[in-house]
């Protein structure tokens, strides 16, 4: 407890927070006000769902490593934009509603005003004059102009379309909040049983960016990893569409294929046990297993029915196809791993050149012909061959490497009237409706029948205030109780579904940029200075967010592009995903689990300052790694160090300022060790390297530390460097130095090239004294330098991992060596 009260950090930092806020210090300058003629800079944090819970520790990690971004690029001279604001639209609340009978915008706003209060106690330099809401009338009165614009471009349309109907919960989920379980698909909140039913849905025409979804990419400094969720979602594959005449049918059935050279080898066809051709061509004696059948296949997901370790099924349905290439014969059957959502809903199966084709094949003994031989042999392969090579079995092919027979095959459809050549995408249109009552309701009546939008004028439509919150039985919607409110006196009736929680969160950063804007979503001017010239320069959020927010995002601005109130091709030009902070039970943390480590008690210990920086010394930021409430003594106990560089405690228990601070230069290894200090953490802040910076400020703080009479101007500047990190302690420091102003627009230190240049050497790193890696280095470096460098190296880490160091061997210049105990 002793370090913990070392310094009085409680003292510190409510007092900064107020002198931040009432001095406006975080606000950004707009184009045209004193400010705006610097650089810019916007980082962006991913806006929370203010739920009831709070935050914890783990949502903490993202929010400190933007701000610490944010207060450097201040002090770089940039004038940052670093806003903050709520996704507050969805089913949590609605859920609450339903079960207390208190209105979501009741609990919506409160668990706002508790997130705001535990995210101005860490001392985050957001500017709340830009505050937004995604509930708010004046910000969904947007949101609803943009679907306006949508619509009128017939990029949002109606259609009845087999969805998952959640009764416990009754609305519609999309294929993506659908969980398998033994007993069935659940909804991935509150795991409940669900249900395929035909629903008339708004829809989202996505697939008509889905081409620049995929190009784009290119455009944007991104994680691969991350670029490639994105590839595979929106699944682009170029191939034929082949027609199947169906015997004694006028009938057809169209394959798509990415392999028209295999036709010759197709013995069967399968489709989606809810393809709408299955009624039509099952023959009457094969109908009750195929109804049966139909049935079982609805009680899974699409996660479930595309595993690929899951035991093959399938049922006969009496119909026979006509193979337009070969005219043979072939039977078509159903199976559950045929989607009716990619391509066509129906394939050609080729056995012997597609593993999941061979499995149900064997199983169902149908036949297996070869029809592409490897390059290099000339005999067939004894069971599937999968991979490209020599065209045989197959007439006019035959001998053709796979690429031209493809061509050839296609060419030849096309000829015939049988095919054409094609791309298809496994990305399917946005299902854009909810039966819900707490989301932007949609700015559309019927009349006749017919969907019409309502005059911009009367934006924006407000949701009508209720006490009962549950849908109808059959899924339809709440609002649709609101006889005074859905039946206007023209006889026509407003659409009684609501937009999803995805609508609010697909243009938010815009709305940031101008929020008090109530002419246009966002006026040309801001745009063009805060988004050029290549959108947001850096977006830091968490992974699960990869695919499905970032994939709507960029497909709202990519139509905002369009219609020229964007002026980027792509959102985010920087994206960096945070690593999750596991419990101290290793798990994820989770109510469930009772592993949630919530900030209040640690603020109260320990300080904002401490709790950041362990954040971030924790590990790489985009790393998983645990949470260890017991690793807090150590940054507090460094940040004490620091305060006492700075402080003394006179006899009456005062802290003052010391007295034997020198306005002498540092002795010249110091000025060294200074110097290579500012380098180190101004590369790591630009690499988002925030633990290795963190390191290198602790060896400076060590050798200061052991100095007799501290220097000024090393004192400083380490305060500094330390500033984005710690604010409020060098907010402090800084003042009582005898600096006037703000540290968040101090001066970033820059590096002297002349004390960098230093006489190099190969240090040895040695591991129980063998030699495991080498590098180059300053000669006159320190132990706890060259160890931290060290440790930096992968090959070092690696024979570390998880053994305790018993001593380390330090040769100055030469060599270190890591001896290690046992475990």
């Amino acid at each position: 407890m002793e370090a913990r009260r070392a310094y009085p950090f409680d003292r510190i930092e409510a007092k900064w927070q107020r002198a931040w806020q009432n001095r406006g210090v975080f606000r950004a300058a707009n184009p045209g006000e004193p400010g705006a003629g610097k650089p810019k800079y916007y980082v962006l944090d991913m806006f929370p769902y203010p739920s009831g819970r709070g935050l914890h520790v783990g949502h903490l990690e993202g929010y400190t490593a933007s701000d610490i971004v944010a207060r450097y690029k201040r002090m770089c001279g940039f004038n940052v934009l670093h806003p903050m604001g709520w996704d507050a639209f969805g089913l949590p609340a609605e859920q609450h509603a339903v079960a207390t009978g208190i209105h979501p915008r009741i609990t919506t706003e409160r668990n706002i005003a508790n997130f705001r209060e535990q995210i101005a106690a860490m001392g985050f330099s957001y500017d709340w004059s830009r505050e937004i809401n995604t509930t708010d009338p004046r910000y969904y009165r947007w949101t609803q102009w943009i679907f306006l614009q949508l619509f009128r471009r017939g990029l949002a349309y109606v259609a009845e379309a087999p969805v998952w109907y959640c009764p416990a919960l009754q609305t519609v989920l999309a294929n993506e909040e659908i969980l398998p379980s033994p007993e069935g698909p659940v909804s991935e909140r509150g795991h409940h049983p669900v249900e395929r039913r035909p629903l008339r849905q708004w829809m989202l025409r996505i697939t008509a960016y889905a081409e620049r979804l995929l190009a784009d990419l290119d455009l944007v400094d991104w994680p691969e990893s991350i670029k490639e969720m994105q590839r595979n979602w929106i699944g682009r594959s170029e191939g034929a569409l082949i027609r199947f005449p169906i015997e004694g049918s006028e009938s057809s059935l169209e394959v798509f294929t990415t392999r028209p050279d295999t036709l010759f080898g197709a013995t069967y066809l399968v489709l989606a046990p809810e393809h709408p051709l299955v009624a039509q061509i099952t023959r009457p004696e094969c109908r009750e297993a195929a109804e049966a059948y139909q049935r079982e296949v609805a009680k899974k997901s699409d996660l479930e029915r595309t595993e690929l370790i899951q035991e093959k099924t399938g049922v006969f349905i009496g119909a026979f196809a006509i193979n337009p290439a070969s005219r043979e014969r072939i039977p078509v059957w159903i199976a559950d791993y045929v989607l009716l959502s990619y391509g066509t809903g129906a394939i050609m199966a080729v056995p012997a050149h597609d593993e999941r084709d061979f499995e149900f094949a064997s199983l169902f003994g149908l036949p297996v012909r070869s029809v592409v031989h490897p390059k290099e042999s000339a005999s067939l392969p004894a069971r599937c061959f999968p991979g490209e090579g020599i065209a045989c079995s197959s007439q006019f092919l035959d001998g053709l490497p796979t690429a031209e027979a493809k061509k050839a095959m296609t060419a030849w459809l096309e000829e015939k009237g049988l095919g054409k050549r094609t791309v298809q995408y496994r990305l399917r249109d946005w299902l854009f409706s909810r039966q819900r009552y707490w989301g932007e309701p949609f700015p559309i009546v019927w009349r006749n029948g017919e969907a019409q939008p309502v005059p911009e004028t009367v934006l924006p439509v407000l949701l009508p205030e209720r006490k009962e919150f549950s849908p109808e039985a059959g899924g339809f919607a709440p609002l649709s109780q609101e006889k005074g409110w859905v039946e206007l006196p023209d006889g026509a009736c407003r659409e009684t579904n609501t937009m999803p929680q995805w609508a609010g969160s697909c243009w938010y950063y815009l709305r940031y940029l101008d929020p008090g804007n109530d002419r246009e979503p966002v006026s040309r001017e801001a745009e063009r200075y805060w988004m050029g010239p290549e959108g947001v320069d850096l977006y830091i959020g968490g992974a699960e967010h990869a695919v499905l927010h970032l994939l709507y995002a960029r497909f709202w601005h990519k139509f905002l592009y369009d219609i020229g109130v964007a002026s980027t091709p792509e959102p985010f030009h920087r994206l960096v995903n945070q690593g999750i902070i596991l419990g101290e039970d290793g798990r994820k943390m989770s109510k469930s689990f009772g592993n949630i480590v919530n900030p209040e008690s640690l603020l109260r210990e320990y300080g904002a300052d401490t709790v950041r920086l362990f954040e971030m010394f924790l590990g790489p930021l985009e790393q998983m790694k645990p949470w260890s409430s017991q690793g807090l003594e150590g940054p507090h106990r460094f940040l004490a160090r620091v305060w006492r560089l700075v402080m003394e405690e006179n006899a009456e228990g005062r802290w003052m300022p010391r007295s034997d601070i020198s306005t002498e230069e540092a002795p010249l290894a110091i000025q060294r060790l200074l110097h290579r200090t500012i380098r180190k953490v101004t590369e790591d802040l630009e690499r988002l390297s925030f633990h290795t910076a963190i390191a290198q400020m602790m060896i400076l703080v060590n050798a200061l530390t052991r100095q007799p009479v501290p220097s000024r101007i090393a004192l400083e500047t380490l305060i500094l460097l330390l500033s984005p990190f710690a604010p409020h302690l060098c907010e402090e420091l800084w003042s009582v130095l005898g600096h006037p102003e703000f540290l968040a627009y101090g001066p970033w230190p820059e590096a002297d090239p002349l004390l960098l240049t230093e006489e190099e050497a190969e240090w040895v790193i040695q591991v129980n004294g063998k030699v495991r890696s080498r590098m180059t280095a300053a000669r006159d470096l320190g132990q706890e330098e060259v160890e931290s460098l060290a440790r930096q190296r992968p090959e070092i880490e690696l024979w570390l991992e998880g053994k305790p160091v018993q001593k380390v061997i330090f040769v100055p210049g030469k060599l270190l060596n890591f001896v290690l105990g046992r475990k």
